[in-house]
């Protein structure tokens, strides 16, 4: 009876009650996660033959190339077939990478897919990823002496991962930027500031309140200061000045930002271009216009801080002949390759996934009347547990799971549920 009470006078406690839609709506994240992430990578075939491949799911083996030996990175199908048992760090997705396992950086192992493999892959980049090391702090994900708590943020760039605080910036909020591009690469391809002063999402690199009378540590170390991001000219968008100092207090720091204000490069005078004919006017038309130039006219600011990018900002570069020499020059011809972004591949991932997919649990659900459905729900639970129990010892062990591991867990949960309904006893009334 519902509220009924047990001994002690303590209400009874209620099991949690989860409907088979929730389950059912968990799953299918996990599932379209699971999908973004390997959905463009095949799970059978190493993908060596395929040359370079544009963008695949990666892992580095510890065991078989740990710290101090050259890095190396392996496909999702040799991360099953070949290291199994090993340590293994995930490094989500990388572009232009050619497999490497078995190959001279593998002292001891030969490729099971593909035995015959050149001895190294001269185009293939490596960072400190390959090692199990992220951000400009140099240390592992997760990391255990790390107690607080940060998300992790791919360059679109380099493809290393960086903590929000590491970055000289707050990131937005995650749904307000689409890519990021971390200190370092905007140093070096600093053309970008001036595209960042009218794309860029606004953000606030420094915070203090007066609340706490202490500090947002940006970057881990040192104390920081409130200073107002100023990635543009005056129609650039930030947040509300008035919005801050309810919290805080807001400091410009006017010496930690670079005010450039280039002229532009093109011939001639503003007078000078009112006078040129029209049939001149046309053939400059007629030929693509630097956007990059242009940009240049107007007042930017540079800052070491990464920038943080909306969705398909990346169709606003300029590709006119001297900016893409440009672009070759500092090896990013990427940034104009619309299917190289992440959100690319992954769409290709759930799309690969979901075509011609029917759901049999919902087929199934439809066909049955309520008591079969709770029944199913709760079986359903009672998998659900053990599988994630099973996988956890996986997880903390760092292996991979295998074809066989997951046989075994069927076979044994299956005769495990054989002695449970063995040993029932049923009544009638």
């Amino acid at each position: 009876m519902a509220g009924a009470e047990r001994g002690g006078g303590r209400p009874a406690e209620q099991e949690p009650v989860v409907s088979l839609v929730d389950v059912l709506e968990e799953d299918e994240e996990l599932e379209n996660e699971a999908c973004a992430v390997l959905g463009g990578s095949d799970s059978e075939k190493c993908s060596y033959s395929q040359g370079s491949v544009k963008r695949q799911a990666l892992y580095a083996c510890s065991t078989c190339t740990p710290e101090g030996e050259e890095p190396a990175g392996i496909c999702l199908a040799c991360s099953y077939e070949c290291h199994g048992s090993h340590k293994l760090f995930e490094l989500y997705t990388k572009r232009n990478f050619r497999c490497d396992c078995g190959n001279s950086k593998f002292k001891n192992l030969e490729c099971k897919l593909l035995p015959e493999k050149g001895k190294l892959n001269s185009g293939n980049k490596y960072n400190d990823n390959f090692f199990g090391l992220y951000c400009i702090c140099k240390r592992p994900y997760p990391d255990p002496e790390d107690e607080i708590p940060d998300e992790m943020i791919q360059c679109v760039v380099c493809e290393d991962w960086f903590h929000g605080r590491h970055l000289g910036a707050i990131p937005p909020e995650s749904g307000d930027f689409q890519e990021m591009v971390c200190q370092a690469c905007m140093k070096r391809c600093s053309f970008l500031w001036a595209y960042a002063a009218q794309l860029a999402v606004p953000t606030v690199t420094k915070i203090i309140t007066a609340e706490d009378d202490g500090v947002l540590n940006v970057d881990g170390t040192e104390d920081q200061k409130v200073i107002k991001a100023e990635n543009g000219t005056n129609n650039h968008e930030s947040i509300p000045e008035e919005s801050i100092l309810e919290k805080g207090k807001v400091i410009r720091e006017e010496n930690k930002t670079e005010q450039v204000d280039e002229p532009s490069t093109s011939s001639g005078s503003e007078s000078d271009l009112q006078t040129v004919s029209m049939n001149e006017h046309q053939n400059t038309e007629s030929h693509s216009v630097c956007k990059l130039q242009d940009l240049k006219t107007k007042k930017y600011v540079k800052q070491d801080t990464a920038t943080y990018w909306p969705h398909n900002w990346r169709n606003k570069l300029c590709t006119c002949s001297d900016c893409m020499k440009m672009y070759a020059d500092l090896e990013i011809l990427f940034l104009t390759d619309e299917y190289d972004t992440v959100l690319a591949y992954e769409n290709k991932g759930k799309s690969d996934q979901g075509t011609d997919r029917r759901d049999p649990l919902m087929d199934t659900l439809n066909s049955m009347n309520r008591v079969q459905q709770v029944e199913l729900i709760c079986e359903y639970n009672d998998l659900k547990t053990e599988l994630k129990d099973y996988l956890r010892r996986f997880a903390d062990e760092g292996t991979v799971v295998k074809r066989e591991d997951i046989q075994q867990f069927f076979e044994e949960f299956q005769s495990r549920k054989r002695r449970r309904l063995d040993g029932m006893q049923y009544y009638c009334s």
